[in-house]
């Protein structure tokens, strides 16, 4: 039976370096593996040229790079790409590149699905089909980056597409690790945003990494009973263990958590709701992110129109919350935050019930 091949793209530069030397090579050969397949975009071993002919041949043997296929790709009326990726099992999965954000963005996915299931999403009513592996969630970044012709700018990334980041804690951190090294595509964790609906034990622990993403909360409600309506996990983690969390986490001079808060007309936009965030926020260094929700079918709510917004941050600024509103981008091609799925991936009841049950032993 033949030996499965090595995936080199699972590995970090120091794992390269030994899976390089396991094969009777100079260490050194595995960090210009690691610039070949992120800074220059090359997965063909016989194209890395700066290698011994025979460590080529080797690694051809023995190892492959596994790297999410580009099935589609659409373009918005406002320049936003979505692309639509297969993975090595065939499942897909989405990403989009935000262009003039200001900076570059790429919303990355980390999961195929999500479990968290909040009620305005799309992707969570494809329960969780399984989740990426440091290596789908980095690819996804090399992808884009070769794909929009990006690999050599500044560009951010927004852990926003689908799957909650923090639900695949060690996969997420690995890829973290993997793109922020200098000799591939050198993201700094400052031009990362993870987004998170709560999970406090993670929260907790992305706090000690030495290598720490901007932080983003989806909050969408400022009650209990309304939050856990919208977003369950809310119901094992509340908002005040949530915002205590947020008040203890190391948050540099600069920067600040952000709080994004979906807009749903009738439901979280009124102004009593806004003069509840101004209560709950204070004390951490923070800033709000509005988002009008983003219709689509299958969502049961609606959008509230511009004045309903604009009244409910006109009254965030006055008491001195910092306050944006989101314009959203790719709604025309449902790229926009919450519209992303893929058709195929959805789950039984029953399937969406025995993930929920592992995640809740886990």
């Amino acid at each position: 039976m033949d030996r499965p091949q090595t995936n080199l793209a699972e590995l970090t530069a120091a794992e390269l370096e030994a899976a390089v030397a396991a094969l009777g090579a100079p260490a050194f050969h595995g960090r210009q593996i690691l610039t070949w397949m992120y800074a220059r975009g090359v997965t063909r071993f016989a194209d890395m040229t700066d290698l011994p002919a025979a460590l080529r041949a080797r690694l051809a043997d023995c190892c492959t790079i596994a790297t999410p296929a580009l099935d589609s790709r659409q373009t918005s009326s406002d320049g936003t790409t979505k692309f639509l990726l297969r993975l090595a099992d065939g499942r897909q999965i989405e990403a989009v590149y935000i262009p003039d954000t200001p900076a570059q963005t790429f919303c990355i996915s980390t999961q195929v699905g999500c479990a968290m299931a909040c009620a305005f999403c799309l992707t969570g009513k494809m329960g969780l089909v399984r989740h990426l592996t440091a290596g789908e969630i980095a690819g996804q970044v090399r992808v884009l980056a070769h794909e929009t012709g990006l690999a050599a700018a500044t560009f951010n990334i927004v852990l926003m597409g689908m799957g909650e980041p923090l639900h695949n804690y060690d996969a997420t951190m690995k890829a973290l690790g993997i793109l922020a090294d200098s000799r591939g595509l050198g993201l700094h964790p400052k031009r990362v945003t993870l987004s998170t609906v709560g999970l406090l034990p993670a929260i907790e622990k992305l706090a000690t990494e030495p290598l720490m993403p901007n932080l983003a909360i989806s909050l969408h409600a400022t009650t209990d009973e309304a939050r856990s309506a919208l977003v369950p996990i809310n119901k094992r983690y509340d908002l005040t263990a949530l915002l205590d969390a947020c008040r203890r986490f190391p948050v540099s001079r600069r920067a600040r958590i952000t709080f994004e808060y979906v807009m749903l007309a009738g439901v979280n936009d009124s102004r009593d709701d806004a003069r509840r965030l101004v209560r709950l926020l204070h004390g951490i260094r923070g800033k709000v992110n509005l988002l009008p929700l983003n219709e689509a079918p299958g969502i049961p709510f609606r959008r509230p129109d511009e004045a309903r917004v604009d009244a409910f941050a006109r009254v965030l600024a006055e008491h001195g919350v910092r306050v944006s509103v989101r314009k959203s981008r790719g709604r025309d091609i449902r790229a926009a935050c919450g519209q992303l799925i893929v058709e195929g991936g959805r789950k039984s009841p029953g399937q969406r019930l025995a993930d929920q049950l592992h995640s809740s032993r886990a």
